[in-house]
């Protein structure tokens, strides 16, 4: 199996390569795949495929699935990587996977239909199989999920020397690892001894004298997105994972953690555009379809709230026909406004950063910007209309409208996520849609109220 790695040459994945590499394939020459893929690492071979369309990276597949590794199938995106494995032989998958930790198997699994899934599980070492389906045991999203059951364990009471005399003779040990657990008889993790601090310390140095001060442990029924955030807050390299009873059973390393924390950034991302958590350039047109249709459907009801709105206010926009063409102005910046101050209070949320001790805090920063960029905007405003429209009074109507628009919205766009996070709701999947239809419909209200208020 040819090993993918960048070659001191920086092969990397471009236009020009992708192109050669499509007109190979429509020539059906494996060789010329082999000189353009070989070079590549496992990542950009996984971005080829999900950049190609369908019929071309079956094709692609069908002259090439003799180099599709472990590496491989773990870098390709979830939203291809079940046509990406029905594509492979029957060897060639049971070969992959075999090369890949149990934590990467895990990941591959979760996607897969069970018919598929029996297919790798049947491909495993009877050791390795026990191990996955433990993982699978666990509940979904959870740190059991996350870990690798292939660990590095060391009697608390050893030495460096006996450390290193064990894993100079050990037969197997995991492709990547960062620390030496050390457990007490019942196999309860009591702390962590890096590499490079065993290296450099003497043979008749106690393991126990040298551990890490972060040390802490996750239990395996802990939430994945619990997981990322303690490896981000404290800056870990690797973690124990414990079960109910203390003991240790996996380790989740840093690679895991930050995977999670992207897809909880990208699932975030995708919420709030309203366009399904796991959409992607990768899906078919009725998948894209499926996923934003709902979102639309509901934009459509909430715009048609709007437009009630503006209905009740037929008789002023008759008369002053200049609103018509100013209303757009106050729904893009109480709209842009919302946004702003929502995405801000939706990735604090997601990160703990905004909680109930400092939210007081947050809201009245928030109606502090509100506040001064209403009034710069409403100087703006108030004067462009007057100079355009030769009406002073649409201008202070104008001016006015966007003062409270853009207060609301700040306010909004911290206070509404808050609410749904406190409901138990998810913030970013609920949030987008009831602040703008708040902020539009208040904002119209004020500036067709005040309208109807001081020009009629």
């Amino acid at each position: 199996m040819t090993d993918h790695l960048a070659n001191p040459e920086d092969e990397t994945l471009d236009q020009e390569r992708i192109d050669a590499v499509l007109e190979a394939v429509e020539a059906e020459d494996s060789g010329a795949l082999d000189t353009l893929l070989d070079p590549l690492h496992a990542a950009d071979i996984a971005d080829l495929l999900e950049q190609i369309g369908g019929p071309d990276r079956r094709a692609l597949l069908a002259l090439w699935s003799h180099e599709i590794d472990g590496e491989i199938l773990s870098e390709i995106s979830d939203a291809i990587r079940e046509e990406v494995i029905e594509s492979l032989p029957r060897e060639v998958l049971v070969e992959a996977v075999r090369d890949l930790e149990s934590d990467d198997v895990v990941d591959i699994l979760e996607d897969l239909e069970p018919p598929q899934q029996g297919v790798i599980l049947d491909a495993l070492e009877s050791a390795d199989r026990v191990a996955v389906e433990q993982a699978m045991a666990f509940p979904e999203y959870s740190a059991g999920r996350l870990m690798q059951r292939e660990t590095v364990v060391a009697p608390e009471h050893w030495t460096v020397g006996e450390a290193i005399d064990f894993l100079r003779q050990a037969e197997h040990l995991p492709d990547q690892f960062y620390h030496v657990i050390l457990v007490d008889p019942r196999m309860k993790p009591v702390g962590y001894v890096t590499l490079g601090r065993i290296l450099s310390s003497g043979r008749e140095m106690a393991l126990r004298a040298i551990t890490e001060d972060s040390f802490r442990t996750i239990e395996a029924t802990e939430p994945e997105a619990d997981v990322a955030y303690i490896f981000n807050q404290y800056h870990l390299i690797s973690c124990p994972v414990v079960d109910s009873a203390g003991r240790l059973v996996g380790v989740i390393t840093i690679d895991d953690a930050m995977n999670v924390l992207d897809e909880e950034h990208e699932e975030d991302m995708l919420r709030l555009a309203g366009v399904g958590e796991e959409s992607s350039i990768s899906d078919g047109v009725w998948d894209t379809v499926k996923a934003r249709l709902p979102w639309l459907a509901i934009s459509l009801v909430t715009a048609n709230i709007g437009a009630l709105v503006i209905s009740q206010f037929e008789a002023v926009i008759a008369k002053i026909v200049v609103l018509a063409a100013l209303m757009p102005v106050v729904a893009a910046m109480g709209g842009n406004a919302a946004t702003q101050s929502l995405t801000v209070a939706v990735r604090a949320l997601a990160t703990r950063d905004l909680t109930g001790a400092n939210a007081f805090r947050v809201v009245r920063r928030e109606l502090a910007v509100g506040v001064i960029n209403g009034l710069c905007f409403a100087g703006v405003m108030a004067t462009a209309a007057w100079i355009l429209f030769g009406a002073p009074m649409v201008g202070a109507v104008i001016g006015l409208a966007l003062i409270i628009t853009l207060i609301v919205a700040a306010l909004a766009g911290v206070l509404v996520p808050l609410l749904l996070n406190r409901l138990g709701f998810d913030p970013a999947l609920s949030s987008g849609t009831f602040v703008i239809t708040m902020t539009d419909v208040i904002g119209f209200f004020a500036f067709l109220g005040l309208a109807t208020v001081m020009l009629l």
